[in-house]
Parts: C-alpha cells; structure tokens; sequence
C-alpha cells in the first residue's frame, strides 16, 4: 500500500494506525538521517510516539534489502518516507532507476503487509533551481512506479483519507 500527502497532512500518522489495527506485528522502516540536533530530536520523538512495541530498522539507502529481511505475513512493515529515501539516493549520487527497480521488484513478491509513505510534492510550485525540478521530477517517478505496484494508493489530505486505488481485499491477509 502506498500512502501520499503533502506535509503534515497526516499520512504518517494514518499508516501507523493501518498497522496497529491489522493485528500484525509492527515493523517501522526509517529512511531519515539524523544529521543536525532538530533531526535527531524529531525521529526521537517519533520513535517514542510509535511505542515500544514496535521494531525500528533505520536504513536511508537500501529499501528493498531491508524489505526483504523484514517483511513477513505475520509483520506489519511501514517505510516511512519514500520522499527522505529518494534524498539521501539523490545526495549520495545513487542509481535512482536502479533502486527503484529494486524496489518495486521487491514490492511484487508477496510477503504480508507493508505501508510505504511518500509526500506528493508535484501539487507545488515549480522550484526556481534544477536541483528542485530533478527532485520534485524524480519524486513523481518514483511515486508512479511505487503506485503501480501497489494494490492500494490512498492520499492524506488534512488528515481525511482517500482511496485513489482500493483494493476489495487486502493482500496480507
């Protein structure tokens, strides 16, 4: 499943109740770099938010290996952002086609439920600089490729819910 948004718009937190009603065991796959104090303060209060119960995997770059190792029928896995993901590919000069390839081939085997989160950025302004139009155009690749291999695309608009592709019946169970 695929969660879009704009920021603050609640698609994080509507991922994270998808999973604690699913019965599963929770899995949170996070993509962000703690690379400044304001960061670290941030994924530390989520990571409080979330509880201890659920399992916290930090993996900026190799989303479709640390799928692999932790999807599961009986996990419930949310990838929480897609948007940081493509950054830190992106800053690192990384084969962006090849990880998403990786990525969306992964995301075809099925293996239980997994939630990935991206920000819908294209709703935007056009950014003033190439820098900003490569990632604002990348991030629409990725969420287009994200979205066609997922059976269910839902975006957050002020924390309201709407099925852009539903499934009848979910895939994990």
């Amino acid at each position: 499943m695929l969660v879009l948004g704009g920021a603050r718009s609640g698609k994080s937190r509507h991922a994270l109740s998808l999973v604690e009603n699913s019965g599963l065991a929770p899995v949170m796959i996070a993509t962000a770099r703690a690379d400044d104090a304001e960061m670290a303060a941030r994924i530390e209060r989520h990571r409080q938010q979330r509880g201890p119960h659920w399992r916290t995997v930090e993996e900026p770059l190799d989303l479709a290996g640390a799928l692999a190792k932790w999807r599961s029928p009986d996990r419930a896995v949310v990838v929480d952002c897609l948007t940081l993901f493509l950054s830190n590919q992106m800053a690192t000069g990384a084969d962006i086609v090849g990880a998403t390839t990786a990525l969306t081939s992964e995301l075809a085997r099925p293996a239980g439920l997994v939630i990935l989160v991206s920000n819908e950025i294209g709703f935007g302004l056009v950014p003033m600089n190439s820098l900003g139009r490569a990632f604002r155009d990348e991030q629409g690749l990725l969420n287009q490729a994200i979205a066609r291999v997922c059976n269910r695309v839902t975006l957050v608009v002020a924390g309201l819910p709407l099925e852009l592709k539903p499934e009848a019946i979910p895939k994990w169970r």
